[in-house]
C-alpha cells in the first residue's frame, strides 16, 4: 500500500527542531483452545520460544528500518515465568540525513536523542474455559519527523492477531518559520489509512476520531476464524464440543474488543 504524508499546511516550513511528540500505542490479542494442562503448557513453550526478547528485537529492528530511524540502543529480557519486553532507542534518520549504521551492542544507552520503541509480551493461561490468550504492547514515541503511522502493516506481518486496538496521539506544538505555533504537521483523517486493504478486510473496524484534540484510535475484530488454527495440532473435531469452545473464543474476543469485565 502508498500513502503521501502531507503537511497540515502546503508548503510547511519549520522554525528550528520539530518538537512534536507522536505516540503510537498498539495492543494485539491472539487465542487458542488449551483442552488440558498439557495442551496449556505447550502453548507458553510455543509463544515463549516465538516471541522471546530476541526474536521481538528483531521485530523492532525491522520497525526501525520502516521509520528511517537510526538504531543508537537495544535492551532485551525474557521474564520468568513467562513473557519477555525489548527497549530499542532511535535518532531521526530522515532529517538529519544520515547513514545506517550496525547494531550496537545490547547494552542501554544513557540518553535519547529522539524517539524510542518498546515491546512487552502478555501470555494468560487463566482463563477458566480453557481459552488462552497472547498480548502484546508495542509502544512507539517520536519526535522529529518520523511517523510511527508507518509500521502499521509490518506490525500486523510480524504477529497473528484476533483483536487489535490502537491508539495515535500528536502532543506538544512546533513552529513554523513565521514564528507561529503547529499542533500537527501530517494530515489524515483515520489510523486505517496506514494500514494495508487486504490485512483491514480480515476485520470489522471501528474507529474513535478527536480531530481537535489530536487523538485517533481503531479498534479491530477479526471476522471468520479458522477453526483449525485455534486449537493444538490435530485437536479440533467438528462436534459440539469443539464449537462450543470456538464459541467461548468468538466470546473472549468481542468481551476485549467491548471492554467488557466477563
Amino acid at each position: 500500500m502508498s500513502f503521501v504524508l502531507r503537511p497540515a499546511e502546503e508548503g510547511l516550513r519549520l522554525r528550528g527542531f520539530n518538537n512534536l511528540t507522536k505516540s503510537l500505542r498498539f495492543s494485539l490479542y491472539d487465542f487458542v483452545v488449551a483442552q488440558d494442562v498439557a495442551e496449556r503448557e505447550s502453548y507458553i513453550r510455543y509463544i515463549d520460544g516465538l516471541y522471546s526478547a530476541e526474536n521481538i528485537t528483531g521485530v523492532l529492528t525491522r520497525i526501525a528500518g520502516i521509520l528511517d530511524a537510526q538504531i543508537i540502543s537495544i535492551s532485551g529480557q525474557d521474564y520468568e515465568p513467562h513473557g519477555a519486553s525489548a527497549l530499542m532507542l532511535l535518532g531521526d534518520l530522515g532529517s538529519e540525513g544520515a547513514q545506517a549504521t550496525e547494531l550496537p551492542n545490547r547494552s542501554l544507552a544513557a540518553h535519547l536523542t529522539k524517539s524510542h520503541l518498546c515491546v512487552h509480551t502478555y501470555p494468560d493461561t487463566m482463563d477458566p474455559k480453557g481459552i488462552c490468550s497472547f498480548r502484546v504492547d508495542i509502544d512507539i514515541a517520536t519526535c522529529g519527523t518520523i511517523v510511527p503511522l508507518k509500521a502499521l502493516d509490518t506490525i500486523f506481518n510480524s504477529f497473528e492477531s484476533d483483536v487489535v486496538i490502537i491508539d495515535y496521539t500528536v502532543r506538544g506544538f512546533t513552529r513554523d518559520e513565521r514564528g507561529r505555533r503547529v499542533y500537527l504537521d501530517h494530515e489524515f483523517k483515520t489510523i486505517q489509512d496506514f494500514i494495508a486493504p487486504a490485512i483491514r478486510a480480515e476485520y470489522r473496524c471501528e474507529d474513535l476520531v478527536l480531530q481537535r484534540e489530536n487523538i485517533w484510535q481503531s479498534k479491530m475484530l477479526r471476522k471468520h476464524l479458522d477453526a483449525p488454527e485455534y486449537f493444538a495440532p490435530g485437536c479440533f473435531r467438528d462436534n459440539a464440543e469443539s464449537r462450543a469452545a470456538l464459541d467461548d473464543v468468538r466470546n473472549e474476543m468481542l468481551g476485549i474488543f467491548r471492554g467488557w469485565p466477563t
